[in-house]
């Protein structure tokens, strides 16, 4: 398995492997990053400046991903984990925790000095992992994602 940033042809591959957790996990489909407008052109999201996506390569195939960019409606010292998602088959492969590490490097190096990010309260080995590379629970929102159904809010740092 490779980890690289992510290119245009992937955007329908990624697309597709965020939309099946949601399915696996009957997740809430509004207000979460499943009706993102972007979701089916994070290619071209993430090349704005202060932003980067990396996927996960498997055999040819997208099986996962996670992004980092400015945190919207916020200052200028937050950025954003963004679209952390894997297929089941390379859950507990110890990517997540590498592609998380790689995205917090590219911060740093951007100059953001906190990291935020939200998640779903059932989303609960996800939230174990980033306890385990820093992140602390927040009370409420910062910035404005639009993700109106995530109510775990978690920041880290840098």
């Amino acid at each position: 398995m490779k980890i690289r940033k992510i290119e245009p042809q992937d955007n329908a591959q990624i697309a597709k492997v965020i939309r099946a957790v949601f399915d696996e996990l009957n997740a809430p489909k509004v207000g979460t990053a499943y009706a993102d407008p972007i979701l089916d052109t994070l290619y071209e999201v993430y090349q704005k400046p202060q932003s980067v996506y990396y996927v996960v390569q498997k055999e040819g195939n997208v099986v996962g991903g996670c992004g980092i960019g400015p945190l919207e409606n916020a200052s200028s010292e937050y950025c954003e984990l963004q679209k952390m998602y894997f297929a089941p088959e390379i859950r507990g492969t110890g990517l997540a925790q590498q592609i998380i590490e790689m995205c917090l490097d590219f911060a740093k190096s951007q100059g953001f000095e906190k990291c935020y990010l939200e998640t779903l309260p059932f989303m609960q080995a996800a939230q174990k992992l980033y306890a385990r590379v820093g992140f602390q629970y927040l009370d409420q929102p910062l910035g404005c994602t639009g993700h109106t159904s995530c109510d775990v809010w978690m920041i880290k740092e840098l």
